[in-house]
């Protein structure tokens, strides 16, 4: 059953379970509300977001604002780290390791598969524990833009256009009115993005999530042609970054977060210090869909590389794009440190190295361009859009900050 949202976006969701007759035993721990509708495509395989980590310079202080309260360093020792919290960014790289000796190729921010004389582009993503502080909030509208945000914005770093969209939502009782914010705000996140929302699965596995919880996924597929693939091979020392603003936290390093919040005694309906917003409001910013922005940055030329700065930071991404033998220099200040990034990395009392692994620090994607192309992109940055030119491509590997 396909139902018809707007003429951009389309929910295909099948309640399988009450519109027939089941003849076969049902199975009591899940029941399977939606399937996807017919013409669907399928065998596309998706290169998992991580990467192996890179080192990263601590010759020099990355920000002027750590510093807690006492005036102590927050680089300092006894600082909180991601780890603590319960996510080992290391072990991810191990496993992306171990599975690329089985499926070579993997590693891409989205994995590509030939069609004709293009490719299609695949990603599939979640937002992590954001998703409890929806609960924690009660703000359910956007969780399902950053669903959106997080597989499309992958996608987009090949040049590819978003087609269509997938969500799986899993819960262990239905609550429809909750279930319909959530995906509103993925039908949200497809027309930002100019792309169909295809189909979905609801799964009801009673005793499996704690009530009034639920979990998301999210599954993109877009388009490029062979010979517009952006793929970094061009790249050169020389090169500029260019880094597009994020609107917070987006959907990374919320283990983290949550700590800090529970270290810092502050509730999410307490002010975000020096700000006129609550720490719930400001964390809960949904992440931002860069799809036609940088569409249209990569139809003007001179665009090589892109990367989504998600889970790993600027340290993990970043090298992600660069042929060997190339690394970065990101410039301190060259862009703005947003108050939300300042309050974690100052209660936390977290080195500068680990937030530049674990946040996006105000920059929630990076082109790596041409130098004469980073003249138009930083004009045309002036009106329509922010861009700040970060940083330059280097001999050598990994990043590094002056």
């Amino acid at each position: 059953m396909v139902t018809s949202v707007n003429p951009n976006t389309e929910l295909s969701r099948c309640f399988a379970s009450s519109l027939r007759p089941s003849y076969s035993k049902p199975n009591s721990s899940q029941t399977q509300l939606c399937r996807l509708s017919s013409g669907s495509l399928s065998n596309t395989f998706s290169g998992l977001s991580m990467a192996p980590s890179t080192e990263i310079s601590r010759s020099r202080p990355i920000f002027s604002l750590s510093k807690n309260e006492s005036g102590e360093s927050a680089s300092g020792n006894g600082g909180l780290t991601y780890k603590d919290a319960g996510v080992d960014i290391d072990a991810g790289s191990e496993l992306v390791r171990r599975i690329a000796k089985m499926a070579p190729g993997i590693g891409g921010f989205g994995g590509l598969y030939p069609l004709g004389d293009s490719y299609l582009v695949a990603g599939t993503d979640g937002v992590g524990t954001k998703l409890k502080l929806a609960f924690d909030t009660g703000i359910h509208e956007t969780i399902g833009i950053d669903l959106v945000a997080m597989s499309v914005n992958d996608i987009v770093t090949s040049g590819a256009k978003p087609l269509f969209f997938l969500d799986y939502f899993a819960t262990s009782r239905l609550d429809v009115d909750l279930a319909e914010k959530v995906v509103k705000g993925i039908v949200d996140g497809c027309q930002q993005s100019d792309c169909t929302l295809l189909g979905g699965e609801t799964a009801e596995m009673p005793d499996f999530y704690a009530d009034g919880e639920y979990d998301l996924s999210g599954f993109a597929v877009g388009i490029v042609k062979k010979d517009s693939v952006i793929d970094g091979k061009n790249i050169v020392a020389g090169d500029v970054l260019i880094g597009l603003p994020s609107s917070g936290v987006h959907s990374n390093g919320f283990s983290l977060v949550r700590r800090v919040l529970a270290h810092s005694g502050l509730s999410l309906k307490d002010q975000l210090p020096g700000e006129a917003i609550t720490l719930g409001e400001a964390l809960m910013a949904p992440t931002v869909i860069y799809v036609k922005q940088v569409l249209d940055i990569i139809s003007k030329g001179g665009v090589k590389g892109v990367a989504h700065i998600t889970g790993g930071g600027f340290t993990d991404n970043v090298p992600r794009v660069f042929p060997k033998g190339l690394g970065a220099v990101i410039s301190n200040g060259s862009w703005e440190i947003l108050p939300v990034f300042k309050w974690i990395q100052e209660v936390g009392r977290i080195e500068d190295a680990e937030m530049m692994r674990t946040f996006n620090m105000g920059i929630g994607m990076v082109l790596v361009v041409s130098k004469e192309a980073s003249h138009r992109i930083l004009e045309d940055g002036n009106g329509a859009y922010k861009a700040y030119r970060i940083g330059e491509v280097v001999r050598g590997e990994g990043v590094s900050y002056s």
